[in-house]
């Protein structure tokens, strides 16, 4: 039984470093150049296994040397990836991102094969789903693909978690359908147009994804850490105090941490949410301090040595 099915993108990032991002109309030069493994869909794959969970990947690349270079990297981790899609009409999804002096980034993300996955292929691994205690997705990959894949999660009683990364219009449907949505503060205020500062804020920004049937709600907010909400209770979960380099991973680390923690719990409520985001934080605060996605994703060992045993 694979503890944990990732519906997301798997994509090759172009990594440009810059003294600072580029203004409207300006041409700057960049210090360094690479090529990384990435894709939402793809680093929380990678960062949910090495912290321990097993992991299996839906996904769709092209089948071209990106493709082939990509999942053979995902296999080194041990991420079960016979379900992956190698397309002979879409090349493999790309991410150029660019990263500051300050460890800011902007990312512009061309799809290509990641928009393949639709609601029959889903069907078709229907059961890969139902074999998983948890499903996630992102928003790197159709949004009607992600919709099958949660009724039949729902209807299996399997825990669906949704990282509406990069923001868009959820449809109510997924939504009903969501137990956990977890966007960051910026995302919330693309998704509710509320302004996430405070604890009222966040009350108010996640009531409206409570509203339409999602159980919980989780909020990352950058270095204050990320609040977790129910109907019923709010609290907000402190982030550690690191000097960040690059934050590229930081969001697909803590979705990675907190779905490899709390694949453990023997019911998925508040406290355990609340627990595996304490974990997330400690994750996050690793990588940040390091370059790229998938390579500054820790292993557990790693974890552990730097905060300790659980």
């Amino acid at each position: 039984m694979q503890n944990v099915c990732i519906l997301g993108s798997i994509n090759m990032d172009l990594v440009l470093r810059v003294d600072r991002m580029v203004k409207s109309g300006e041409t700057i030069l960049s210090k360094s150049f690479q090529r990384i493994s990435g894709g939402k869909g793809a680093n929380q794959a990678v960062a949910a296994r090495r912290l321990g969970a097993n992991v299996c990947m839906v996904a769709s690349v092209g089948n071209d040397e990106n493709g082939l270079e990509l999942v053979k990297v995902l296999k080194k981790d041990n991420i079960d990836v016979s379900n992956v899609n190698y397309s002979d009409t879409n090349p493999t999804g790309m991410a150029i991102i660019t990263v500051d002096d300050l460890g800011n980034n902007s990312i512009i993300v061309v799809p290509g094969a990641n928009m393949e996955i639709n609601p029959s292929y889903i069907e078709n691994l229907k059961q890969v789903i139902v074999s998983s205690k948890i499903l996630v997705a992102q928003f790197e990959t159709p949004v009607e693909a992600t919709i099958q894949a949660f009724k039949i999660a729902r209807e299996n009683g399997v825990v669906t978690v949704l990282n509406p990364a990069p923001a868009k219009n959820i449809p109510e449907e997924l939504l009903e359908l969501t137990d956990i949505i977890a966007p960051n503060e910026t995302e919330a205020f693309e998704l509710t147009s509320i302004e996430v500062k405070d604890e009222e804020s966040i009350r108010k920004a996640s009531n409206k994804f409570l509203e339409k049937g999602v159980k919980f709600v989780i909020i990352t907010l950058g270095e204050k850490g990320a609040a977790i909400v129910d109907k019923d209770k709010l609290s907000i979960v402190p982030a550690y105090k690191v000097k960040a380099i690059d934050t590229t991973a930081a969001g697909d680390s803590f979705i990675g941490a907190l779905i490899s923690k709390l694949v453990n719990s023997d019911i998925v409520d508040f406290n355990s949410i609340e627990n595996s985001i304490k974990f997330a934080n400690k994750v996050s605060s690793i990588v940040v301090q390091r370059a790229g996605a998938q390579p500054s994703l820790p292993y557990l060992e790693e974890v552990k040595e730097v905060y300790g045993e659980e």
